[in-house]
């Protein structure tokens, strides 16, 4: 852990992931790192600094173990084959993630223009029948009905083929 490159992308790690980090001791070991003379072993880094990023542990079955972000980016820097990797595989996520979220949004707003329009039918055949509540002459009640339905099939058409209204409490 010499590098300049390593010693800046840990503190950043640390900053938004640990709360508990001392950012002071961080700035006195980067002021020193990339100097011929600079040595920082794992242990020194997680007792100067509260680490939480890295664990190390001596003895048997001891070693340095990293949080998965930061052994990915040591693997980036270790093999350019696994970078690569990485950047398709996160590609190959994104993509997939936005033709799911695109499928939701078109059938969130299907649905929404469906509710919408039922709505627009239910509201005209209720205002006319209020209206009519009245009259002996019942067939405009059916004629506004009608005419709610020619405004649906205007909007979605084949409304009705594809959704069955139903009662709502």
């Amino acid at each position: 852990m010499r590098n300049r490159n390593t010693i800046e992308f840990l503190g950043l790690w640390e900053r938004l992931n640990n709360p508990g980090f001392n950012p002071i001791e961080f700035d006195g070991i980067r002021k020193q790192a990339g100097l011929n003379s600079f040595i920082l072993t794992a242990k020194r880094w997680i007792d100067a600094t509260r680490a939480v990023g890295l664990i190390s542990k001596a003895g048997r079955y001891g070693g340095t173990y990293a949080h998965k972000e930061i052994a990915f980016e040591f693997a980036s820097w270790i093999s350019v084959e696994f970078r690569l990797y990485l950047i398709k595989e996160f590609q190959r996520l994104k993509e997939d993630e936005n033709r799911r979220l695109s499928l939701a949004w078109n059938l969130n707003r299907t649905l929404s223009r469906r509710v919408h329009s039922h709505g627009i039918a239910a509201g005209r055949t209720s205002q006319a029948a209020q209206s009519n509540r009245h009259s002996p002459d019942a067939s405009s009640d059916f004629l506004e009905s009608e005419s709610a339905d020619r405004h649906e099939r205007k909007i979605t058409p084949g409304f009705h083929s594809r959704f069955k209204p139903q009662a709502f409490a």
